[in-house]
């Protein structure tokens, strides 16, 4: 098993990497085989940790307040399935009204305090350490929300709106710093991605070899 595995994953990978050759069928059957296996072992772990356990915490327990908590994720998927009819298909806008609301409140949630309040706490920090350090840090935020924001603008004598010259060269140093940050974010995937790369490339060698 461990050598069928070992030239399968060989095998997809120079599929994979076939498409450095231009759009071929290998490419596309390896990229298919990947979304599918994907997919199969998603729902097996959503059945078995997350449907499972829902089910036996609250439908199988035979108490009606569990059974009725139970099967309100039931209702809502079954809300949702009337999307695909154009006749009944207000009828899941419920469901998906929900599901958009939480998914809304979740990701609010997880950006205040999973980025605002730490980073408002590391600015905080940085006033303690290196001024340099500190003065970058400082215009980097400040430039960079600027950037994103388009209250103050003027009319021009053409009639049109653009932003303050002030406006607009804070917001352009603020664009310096997002384009060095997603460059460096970016520079970071490819190293990342070559050595993954090699490391395989070394190990099926080893495999192969037998050293």
């Amino acid at each position: 098993m461990e050598g069928i595995a070992l030239i399968a994953s060989f095998a997809l990978t120079l599929m994979i990497l076939s498409y450095l050759l231009g759009d071929n069928p290998l490419y596309r059957l390896a990229v298919y085989t990947l979304i599918g296996l994907t997919a199969g072992f998603i729902t097996i772990v959503t059945v078995e940790s997350v449907l499972i356990p829902w089910f036996e915490s609250t439908v199988l327990t035979g108490q009606p307040i569990n059974i009725g908590i139970g099967l309100i994720p039931v209702l809502f998927g079954v809300l949702l399935l009337f999307k695909t009819s154009p006749r009944l298909g207000q009828a899941g806008n419920l469901a998906l009204a929900f599901l958009v609301g939480v998914g809304a409140a979740v990701a609010l949630v997880g950006i205040v305090t999973g980025t605002l309040i730490p980073l408002t706490l590391t600015i905080g920090d940085a006033f303690t350490g290196n001024l340099l350090n500190t003065l970058i840090v400082f215009i980097g935020v400040i430039t960079s929300l600027i950037y994103f924001q388009y209250a103050l603008v003027r009319k021009t004598p053409q009639g049109t709106v653009e932003r303050t010259p002030l406006m607009k060269t804070l917001g352009g140093i603020g664009f310096g710093f997002i384009i060095t940050t997603l460059g460096a974010l970016y520079a970071a995937a490819i190293l990342t991605s070559l050595t993954i790369l090699i490391e395989r490339i070394g190990f099926w060698l080893t495999q192969l070899t037998g050293g």
